[in-house]
């Protein structure tokens, strides 16, 4: 039963294809705690009742590793990592492409758990590289550590094994654990790897059971009875043996794959859920590893290729407010210029005056800031141990500053808002908002642009947009005759903008672009959106209530009904532009996914592809999918469709579905 258990554990927790439900589960594995506290003289270390935790701990032992976890060396760019494979070439004598293995650099905790004739004896923390910390009893909490190692025909079971890996937590069990914690009243933690770090080594092992955690492991120290030539070798018998390894590796011959593995592997960074600082190139092949040998505690024949960092520290110097198209008063803090992710900071949103309060974030605080994607970055948490006096509270204004209206809060919301829909401040967010790269992409109306028109009274909102004309702009600052005859031809060009960013573009509250494309397949001209009732859109998949209500309002509102008898007399599309012919409709009917990198298309440009092609851009696997453009880095979506038999092309292939014409 020990072994039923754990190969159910192994098939939820390792492969995510579980074969029986979980009150199933949940028979089988109380069946045996039963069975155990019935007969103790079978109960044995590889049980997968020892997961629950056991009695406190008063300290951990010290655990001296039989080979040392090395520490990598870091490569911050690119010509770092150049420099790291000219040392390799030169060292192995060759000017050949080296075989490398690249893979993730998890932002975990390392750890090693030694395996005696297939069952853990010890698990251990890296400590100094020489020696860590006994904490077997914790680790054995940790679902996807294997107990027992699992039995298979490839790879025979080791006399000795010592496992290196990271325990993680995923960023969603982390954002579930600060919730329950914020709810608890008890302190959040910073992040996941905090997070992970702090539950292994609790001493207290029921406190590691009740978090969610993960190992991914990629690599071993001493293994009796089997010898590899290559890492990816080890990487396979780690799957075999039971283990989670991360998909996403990859052998790569040289350094030019390398690096482009790098860039994919950044670009989709954000999306992943967990967190990563780089990757980590290895040397694929032992026998060269033995003649690069190691410097100190470093390997010669692997580097920690790290990205540019996330977070930094700097000083909130002042908080201000910034008014925002649907006249949200939002506090921003205004910073220290500060380098993070290779970008100058100098601003970070505060979100809401409940969050201020929250964080106790004062004018004056030292403070760690993050950056993800292309957003204003946030104030992760201030330090509060570095006050010396000077700090003070920010007290949240009563009336917008940009117009003086008496500001409100919703009820049931946290954010204060202006109610003056022809406050200045939310006439100009407006307008950039109209005109960004996801809306209507007018190049060349960016901020200071936008700015100026409104203060020269040349646009009051989006509509006056379409009456600005070459003769208009010249002799304004920033417009020549070159300038502002391209800005009216961006402008122009903008009229041919599809009907569902025109849907986005219009800032209707809580229509990103993603429902705006929703809307726009079930509702295919404006005409049928502003006549939908609320039920309508409520029988919408993916449009729930309060979606529903704002749609109603908007159209609702004489000025907004106006304004789009201007934009429709502008010659903006508004409604969907359907196919003409069976040619034209390739993807009709058709549910289909986007996986991975694409290098030729932005995935929302692949995607308004599709629904204009009469298909549907669907976000996960299903067995309606009918077909799966995977790039590089597809993960899990690529192995799901692979097991469902659905329809699997790359970039290139799907660029030839399409009918000519269609993209430049």
């Amino acid at each position: 039963m020990r072994r039923e258990v754990e190969e159910h554990n192994y098939r939820y927790h390792v492969l995510d294809e579980p074969s029986i439900t979980d009150a199933e589960y949940d028979i089988l594995f109380r069946r045996l705690q039963e069975l155990e506290a019935l007969h103790p003289e079978f109960a044995g270390p590889d049980s997968p009742t020892g997961r629950v935790g056991a009695p406190p701990l008063d300290k951990f032992e010290p655990y001296t590793h039989s080979v040392p976890m090395l520490s990598l060396s870091n490569a911050m760019d690119e010509e770092e990592f150049l420099a790291f494979d000219g040392r390799v070439r030169k060292n192995l004598e060759t000017e050949e492409a080296v075989e490398y293995f690249a893979e993730l650099k998890f932002d975990g905790l390392a750890v090693e758990l030694v395996y005696r004739d297939g069952i853990l004896d010890v698990g251990s923390t890296r400590g100094d590289g020489v020696t860590g910390e006994n904490v077997t009893t914790n680790l054995k909490t940790v679902k996807t550590v294997r107990l027992r190692l699992r039995e298979n025909d490839r790879f025979p079971l080791p006399p000795l094994l010592e496992v290196r890996g990271e325990a993680i937590m995923l960023s969603s069990a982390f954002r579930r654990l600060n919730a329950r914690r914020e709810k608890e009243g008890q302190p959040l933690f910073a992040n996941p790897r905090n997070a992970a770090a702090g539950s292994i080594r609790q001493l207290d092992s029921s406190i590691t059971a009740s978090r969610e955690l993960a190992l991914f492991c990629y690599g071993v120290g001493a293994c009796e009875g089997i010898e590899f030539e290559h890492h990816g070798d080890t990487l396979s018998a780690l799957r075999e043996w039971g283990f989670k390894v991360n998909e996403l590796g990859r052998p790569c011959r040289g350094a030019e794959e390398v690096i482009r593995f790098y860039r994919e592997i950044e670009a989709m960074r954000e999306d992943l859920d967990y967190e990563i600082d780089g990757i980590v190139v290895k040397v694929d092949r032992f026998d060269q590893r033995d003649i690069l040998g190691e410097v100190s505690r470093s390997p010669r024949w692997a580097i920690a290729f790290k990205f540019k960092p996330m977070q930094a520290e700097t000083k909130i110097n002042d908080i201000t407010i910034q008014v925002g198209r649907t006249g949200a008063l939002t506090p921003v803090a205004e910073l220290e210029p500060v380098r993070v992710a290779g970008v100058t900071v100098s601003r970070a949103t505060l979100h809401n005056e409940d969050e201020i309060r929250r964080k106790d974030i004062h004018i004056g605080d030292r403070a760690i800031i993050q950056r993800a994607g292309d957003v204003i970055p946030e104030v992760v948490r201030v330090l509060g141990e570095r006050r010396d006096g000077s700090e003070r509270e920010f007290a949240f204004p009563t009336h917008c500053p940009a117009c003086g209206s008496d500001v409100f809060k919703p009820e049931g919301e946290v954010v204060a808002r202006c109610p003056n829909s022809s406050c200045p401040a939310q006439v100009r967010e407006s307008i950039r908002h109209f005109a960004s790269r996801g809306a209507m992409d007018i190049e060349g109306l960016g901020a200071k642009i936008v700015n100026q028109l409104v203060d020269e009274g040349l646009v009051k909102d989006v509509a006056d947009i379409y009456d600005l004309t070459t003769e208009r702009l010249v002799g304004l600052e920033r417009f020549a005759e070159t300038s502002a005859a391209n800005l009216v031809e961006a402008i122009e060009e903008s009229r041919k903008q599809v009907y569902s960013r025109l849907l986005f573009a219009l800032g209707i509250r809580h229509v990103g672009e993603h429902l705006a494309r929703v809307l726009a397949r079930e509702f295919p001209s404006i005409d049928h959106l502003e006549a939908a009732t609320r039920e309508e859109l409520e029988s919408t998949h993916e449009i729930g209530p309060q979606v529903a209500e704002s749609v109603v309002s908007y159209f609702s509102d004489e000025k907004n009904r106006a304004l789009l008898d201007r934009l429709r007399k502008a010659g903006l599309q508004m409604a969907v532009e359907r196919a003409e012919g069976p040619e034209e409709a390739v993807f009709a009917g058709k549910n289909v996914v986007f996986t991975g990198g694409l290098e030729k298309l932005t995935r929302s440009e692949a995607r308004e592809l599709v629904e204009r092609l009469g298909g549907r851009a669907a976000t996960s696997i299903s067995a309606k999918t009918d077909l799966v453009v995977a790039g590089p880095g597809a993960g899990s979506k690529l192995s799901k469709a692979q097991e469902l038999g659905i329809m699997v092309v790359d970039e290139e292939e799907f660029l030839e579905m399409l009918p000519p014409g269609k993209i430049n």
